[in-house]
C-alpha cells in the first residue's frame, strides 16, 4: 500500500462475500478475481474470528492472495497496479483496521510458498503497519530485515530477477525505505520516551537502520542498473541500452536505479550535505523527455523539492526559482489525478505550499521574474501577511517559514546511550541547519529595505539614503557593497556552475556623494508572447 495512499478508497473488483477457501493450485492463467471467489469448498480454517481476531484470515483475503500471486507470477502489470493501489487498500480498510495483515508464513500456503511474492507481501504488510498502526521497536527491526531480504534477492544474483512491478510501487519501495529510516532515527532520538528494554535493543543491534547500510543499498541499486551511464548516453543522443548492461536493460533495475538517485538526493539533503545531494543527480536533466520515463508524479515532486531546497541552501537562487516554478506549474496540471481527500493529495498540497514559501523568501532576497501562474499563487491571501513581513526584513518570519518548509533533517549517528549529555536534543539537526540559514541571512535582511528606497529614485545623495536608514555614510557604503555582492549569484549551465552574474532588477553606482540608479528590468515584449501562443494553437489544430 503506498504510504501516500493511506486514506485512498478502493475501486477494485467486487468480490463475493461467501466464505470459500481457494486452493492456489486451482488458479490458472486468465482466471479473474471474481471467478476465483466462486471456487473451492465450504471448509473453515482455524483460528476463528471470535477466538483470535488478530490471527484470523478472512475468506475474502484467502481468495485475494492467490489471485494477487498469479498476477505477479504472470507479470500482468496493469492488474498488479490496480491491486496495489485499490484492492489492497480496500481489504486493509475492511479487515485490518485494528490488526496488521497476517505474517508471511501464515499466508505462504496460499501462494505456493513463493519466496519473492512473500518478500513483496511483507514489504506491503509493514508499510500498512507504519501507515495505519503504531509500529513497535520489534516492527521497526523486522521491517529493516524484510527490506534487506528484498534488496538481497535482487542485488546478490548473477542474473536479473524475473519480475515486473508498476513504477509507482518501485518508487514507493525506495521512498518508504528512506522514510522508515528517517522514522527510526527520530524514534531512537527520543530517548526520554524509550524504555530500558528498548534502549538495550538499540545498543545491541546498532547495525539496524545504520546510515552506511541505507546508503550502500541506494548506491548499489544505482551501480547495478548503470543508470548514470544510461542517462549520459540518453542526453548525448545515444542508445541507453548500449551501456545498460545485463541488469540495466531490465525495467525493474532501471527504474529502481533511477528512483535511487532521487532517494540519494533526498537522504543527503536530510543529512545537510547539499553538495553531495546535487552530485547525486548531476546526470538527471530536468526535461519533459526524461520525466516521461517514470510517470510517477510523486517521484518528480520529490526530485524538484529536494533539488530546489539544495539550490536554496547553496545560494543558487536563480536555479531555485527555475526548479520550483517548473514543479509548481506541473503540480497544478497533475493535481486532479490524485484521489480527492486522500493523504497523497494533502501531501502534494503541503509540498506545493512549502515551495511557494521558499520562493517568497528567495524573491525577497533576490527579486526576479517568475511564471505568471506561480505569481498568481504567491498573491493568494494566505501568503500576503508573511510576504509583507519578509519585505520588512523580519527575521522571525524568515525563521518560522524555514522551519515550516525545510525537510526533516536527521543525524547520521546514534546518540551515546550510556553517556547522554544534559543538553541532548533530538531536534538538533534541524536547529543546526536553521542557525546556519539565519547566520547567512542576517547580513541580507536590510537589503530589501535598501532596494525599496533605490526603486523610487534615479539619483540620490548618499547622505539622504543614510538618514533614511539611520546609518552613517561609511556604514551605508559598506551596505551598498554588500547589496552589490549579494545580488550576484551563480547558476548552472548544463551541470557546471557558471560565473556569478548580477541579475537584480536595479543597478547603481556611486559617483562622489551621489548614488546613480538604473532600472534594469526589461519591459515584457507582449508581441512575442502572443506569437508563441498562436504557433502553439496552430500546432494543436494541425495535429487534430
Amino acid at each position: 500500500m503506498p504510504r501516500g495512499s493511506r486514506t485512498m478508497e478502493g475501486y477494485g473488483h467486487s468480490v463475493s462475500s461467501s466464505p470459500y477457501v481457494v486452493d492456489p493450485r486451482n488458479i490458472t492463467q486468465g482466471t479473474s478475481y471474481e471467478a476465483t471467489a466462486s471456487q473451492g469448498s465450504n471448509a473453515s480454517v482455524p483460528p476463528t474470528e471470535e477466538d483470535h481476531p488478530d490471527l484470523y484470515i478472512p475468506e475474502e483475503v484467502k481468495q485475494f492472495l492467490p489471485y494477487f500471486y498469479k498476477q505477479i507470477k504472470n507479470k500482468v502489470v496493469p492488474e498488479i497496479l490496480n491491486i496495489y493501489e485499490n484492492e489492497f487498500n480496500r481489504l486493509s480498510d475492511r479487515y485490518f483496521k485494528e490488526f496488521p495483515w497476517p505474517e508471511a508464513k501464515r499466508i505462504a500456503p496460499f501462494v505456493n510458498n513463493d519466496e519473492i511474492f512473500l518478500i513483496l507481501f511483507e514489504e506491503l504488510r509493514y508499510r500498512h503497519i507504519y501507515a495505519k498502526h503504531k509500529p513497535t521497536i520489534e516492527h521497526r527491526f523486522e521491517s529493516f530485515q524484510r527490506y534487506c531480504d528484498f534488496f538481497d534477492a535482487i542485488l546478490n544474483t548473477d542474473k536479473p530477477v524475473d519480475i515486473e512491478l508498476p513504477n509507482q510501487w518501485l518508487w514507493d519501495i525506495v521512498d518508504e525505505f528512506i522514510y522508515q529510516f528517517q522514522s527510526f532515527v527520530q524514534f531512537r532520538g527520543k530517548l526520554t520516551s524509550r524504555s530500558a528494554d528498548e534502549i538495550k535493543m538499540l545498543k545491541d543491534d546498532s547495525k539496524v537502520w545504520n546510515i552506511h547500510g541505507v546508503l550502500n543499498v541506494l548506491y548499489s541499486l544505482v551501480e547495478k542498473s548503470n543508470i548514470n551511464k544510461q542517462l549520459e548516453a540518453f542526453m548525448a543522443g545515444n542508445d541507453p541500452d548500449s551501456v545498460a548492461g545485463n541488469f540495466g536493460t531490465h525495467l525493474l533495475y532501471k527504474n529502481l536505479g533511477y528512483f535511487s538517485l532521487i532517494g540519494l538526493l533526498r537522504l543527503h539533503c536530510q543529512l545537510g550535505d547539499y553538495h553531495a545531494a546535487l552530485s547525486s543527480v548531476e546526470n538527471l536533466q530536468l526535461s519533459k523527455k526524461v520525466l516521461a520515463t517514470t510517470r510517477v508524479p510523486a517521484s518528480q515532486i520529490a526530485l524538484y523539492y529536494y533539488l530546489g531546497f539544495s539550490y536554496f541552501m547553496t545560494r543558487k537562487y536563480r536555479d531555485t526559482v527555475r526548479v520550483f516554478s517548473n514543479i509548481i506549474v506541473f503540480i497544478q496540471r497533475v493535481k486532479q489525478h490524485f484521489q480527492p481527500k486522500s493523504y497523497q493529495l494533502d501531501l502534494v498540497v503541503k509540498q506545493n505550499d512549502q515551495m511557494l514559501y521558499i520562493l517568497a523568501m528567495v524573491l525577497t532576497l533576490y527579486p526576479q521574474h517568475v511564471d505568471e501562474a506561480v505569481n498568481t499563487q504567491l498573491k493568494d491571501r494566505r501568503f500576503q501577511e508573511d510576504m509583507s513581513k519578509l519585505q520588512d526584513g523580519d527575521a522571525a518570519t524568515f525563521k518560522k517559514l524555514f522551519t515550516q518548509c525545510c525537510p526533516k533533517f536527521i543525524s547520521p549517528v546514534a546518540p551515546d546511550y550510556d553517556a547522554l549529555p544534559d543538553n541532548y536534543n533530538y531536534k538538533a539537526p534541524t536547529e543546526h541547519q536553521c542557525s546556519l540559514f539565519m547566520r547567512d541571512l542576517e547580513p541580507q535582511l536590510i537589503l530589501p529595505v535598501i532596494r525599496s528606497y533605490l526603486k523610487f529614485y534615479t539619483t540620490m545623495p548618499v547622505a539622504k539614503l543614510a538618514s533614511f536608514l539611520e546609518k552613517d555614510e561609511a556604514a551605508l557604503c559598506e551596505l551598498l557593497l554588500r547589496f552589490k555582492h549579494r545580488q550576484r549569484t551563480s547558476t548552472l549551465v548544463g551541470q557546471m556552475a557558471s560565473d556569478a552574474q548580477a541579475a537584480s532588477d536595479i543597478d547603481f553606482y556611486i559617483d562622489g556623494d551621489m548614488i546613480h540608479i538604473a532600472d534594469t528590468k526589461v519591459a515584457r515584449r507582449y508581441g512575442d508572447y502572443f506569437l508563441r501562443q498562436i504557433n502553439k494553437l496552430q500546432d494543436l489544430v494541425s495535429k487534430n
